[in-house]
């Protein structure tokens, strides 16, 4: 389900008899409304959460095994997974409810976890007698070390959001009363900001975790070449001294050169 509001596109995973569990026809849709978030330059931020007192219990496996390959699959959650990624906009899910499994990665694949206090965490998969999927053998020991993912895979524990708050699993533990509330705000405040420094601060960041210091500098150069060609950076400094708040729109600044006339030799 998607819904848009001034920049923010929230996509709620609504499949509240199953848990918003993922099946085939959910996945399809998910990476469509990706692909479609980020080529709309009309959005600004997004908001993946889930309908009803639950953002996802992981993949739908009550539906039984297909007769389709799991590599075949497979690519489809791959997809997903580098859409909501690589995706030029900060993103925020906003967990109530279970997170569980290929469900808990995608909330961690997304820039900002803001969970409820009644909130629940697991890396399921062991007890199901399946290995990771959707980034979590990536992103898991990044946010946490090597040992403290072993411990989250391998035993397949449950943690709540306190815990997942001190591994740095989730970004901000709000009252389930106020959660809607602060992730507007939280979702406003990342509209307002410069659109491409935005983009450019967040590929920089996920890319740059596996280079060397001269390849990440290499790219903080491009990078800033592209922020310094667009009207974003004069507004900066113009909202600074006239003491008011900028206005970001992204546009490119380079005055565009005409061609050259020719003349046709006759």
């Amino acid at each position: 389900m998607t819904s848009d509001a001034e920049g923010v596109r929230t996509l709620t995973l609504n499949r509240p008899h199953r848990k918003n569990a993922i099946d085939a026809e959910l996945w399809d849709a998910l990476r469509t409304a990706l692909s479609a978030a980020g080529s709309d330059r009309t959005v600004r931020a997004l908001v993946l959460t889930g309908a009803d007192g639950a953002f996802c219990s992981g993949a739908d496996i009550r539906k039984g095994v297909s007769d389709e390959h799991p590599l075949y699959r497979m690519r489809t959650l791959s997809e997903v997974t580098l859409l909501l990624h690589e995706l030029p906009i900060p993103t925020v899910a906003k967990v109530n409810g279970v997170a569980v499994g290929a469900g808990w990665n995608l909330a961690l694949g997304c820039d900002f976890v803001v969970a409820s206090p009644e909130s629940t965490f697991s890396q399921i998969f062991a007890r199901r007698a399946l290995s990771l999927d959707c980034g979590g053998s990536w992103l898991l020991p990044k946010l946490v070390g090597l040992q403290q993912a072993k411990r989250l895979v391998l035993l397949a524990e449950t943690i709540d959001a306190e815990e997942a708050h001190t591994l740095n699993l989730v970004t901000w533990v709000v009252d389930v009363d106020k959660i809607d509330v602060f992730v507007d705000d939280l979702a406003a405040r990342l509209v307002a900001g410069a659109p491409v420094a935005l983009a450019q601060n967040k590929a920089l960041l996920n890319e740059n975790a596996d280079r060397t210091l001269r390849e990440s500098l290499a790219g903080e150069a491009r990078a800033q070449a592209m922020n310094f060609a667009t009207t974003d950076v004069p507004e900066a400094y113009a909202a600074f001294t006239e003491r008011r708040p900028a206005h970001y729109t992204g546009h490119w600044a380079v005055p565009r050169t005409p061609a050259p006339k020719t003349t046709e030799n006759t």
